[in-house]
């Protein structure tokens, strides 16, 4: 029997150490902002997954703990079910997090000052982790239609980007964090050609791959369309798809035994990672019990989006939106406020009261640009929609 899931229910989430709550003071100046930034989720998880938690719980020894069968058998059963995807336990590799999985490919497949293309606006580790590990960011902007509001894959430029002697690594966002796009099965191909072309070891984050809506097309895993000879490594997780990030554990699935050689090189050199039981727990209740709840959260989600992009349309002028393909993040196009990204950010905070990102955090093409995150109640749009709106008739 299915139970229906209550997304209305509000969850206090202050003073639990959460960085989208408790931590408003500090990035916004004010500690009474409405929270719709950081990319978690305010639902609480899957039933599954806090009955799997409190079970390990129980056990009153948190030792160190192996990666067990099941889990992986989890997360090829998953990406059989749910992508096509067919995985063998031997491509995995366990992984600490996909922004830590960012920087190890950095180190692992290119040398320091060589290049590592990525396409903004894109989310800010893509930058972090080529800066921070003495590697050259290579930019390949995404093209944004001036009438519908949709971006697209500057090919041409990628290839150019691609021919350069010292790009080794492009660092490939699907779907794309925070534009919304699903890359179609024509786009996907067109980049593992260019990659195949010139030697290019690609590192796809799909940790958004579960969130893709109904009326949109669907998710291609990016290995599905690989060749056997192509350098693909995957970044995979439950943490979106069940709203666990805070658990902090991922998988890659690198086919290739010298890249998957590579790159645990370079945890274990770092010592990393440490398994933690409670997050080898939580990880496989997700693959293996969530699959309805998550079901569920996407038919909200989707009435969450068409409420914004009509509430936006309507009430708040000189801001334009386009209807994601995928994920819980909607990219809001400011420009015609004639703010710079400082005012921008100060109209929505101290005018509004509403944080969210500002979008030159994702590049230098999200100036002028905010990220909304709708993985919230519907009562806290509403409060977002009637905050902005008053502010704007109010400039």
């Amino acid at each position: 029997m299915t139970v229906a899931m209550d997304f209305d229910q509000p969850i206090q989430r202050e003073n639990t150490a959460s960085v989208k709550f408790d931590v408003r003071k500090t990035v916004f100046g004010r500690d009474d902002v409405i929270p719709v930034w950081v990319a978690d989720m305010d639902f609480a998880a899957p039933e599954a997954v806090t009955a799997a938690l409190k079970a390990r719980a129980e056990h009153p020894v948190y030792g160190y703990t192996i990666f067990p069968d099941s889990l992986y058998q989890s997360i090829i059963d998953w990406f059989a079910e749910r992508h096509n995807w067919q995985i063998e336990k031997e491509w995995i590799l366990m992984a600490p997090g996909v922004v830590p999985s960012l920087h190890a490919a950095c180190m692992a497949y290119a040398a320091p000052g060589e290049g590592v293309i990525i396409q903004p606006p894109v989310y800010p580790p893509f930058f972090s982790s080529v800066q921070q590990s003495g590697r050259v960011v290579i930019e390949n902007p995404l093209v944004q239609d001036a009438e519908t509001g949709q971006y697209r894959m500057d090919l041409e430029h990628l290839e150019q980007c691609a021919a350069r002697p010292d790009a080794r690594v492009l660092m490939f966002c699907s779907p794309h964090n925070p534009v919304g796009r699903v890359w179609t099965d024509d786009e996907l191909k067109a980049v593992l050609e260019i990659a195949r072309r010139h030697q290019l070891t690609v590192l796809t984050d799909e940790i958004h791959c579960d969130l893709v809506y109904r009326d949109k097309p669907a998710h291609t895993m990016l290995a599905r369309l690989a060749d056997e000879e192509d350098a693909l490594v995957t970044a995979i997780a439950p943490s979106k798809s069940f709203n666990m990030p805070g658990l902090g554990l991922s998988a890659l699935v690198i086919p290739d035994a010298e890249r998957r050689r590579a790159i645990k090189a370079v945890f274990d050199s770092l010592h990393l990672p440490q398994c933690n039981p409670f997050s080898v727990a939580g990880f496989e209740a997700g693959y293996r019990q969530s699959g309805e709840w998550l079901d569920q959260l996407m038919v909200y989600l989707q009435a969450n989006r068409d409420y914004v992009l009509e509430q936006v349309t309507a009430r708040w002028p000189g801001i334009r939106v386009s209807a994601p393909e995928g994920t819980y993040l909607m990219w809001l196009d400011c420009r015609k406020l004639g703010l710079d990204d400082a005012g921008l950010k100060r109209f929505f905070v101290q005018q509004a009261g509403v944080g969210m990102n500002p979008g030159v955090t994702f590049g230098e093409p999200g100036s002028g640009f905010m990220r909304l995150n709708i993985g919230c109640p519907r009562a806290v749009l509403e409060q977002v929609m009637a905050r902005v709106e008053l502010a704007l008739a109010q400039r």
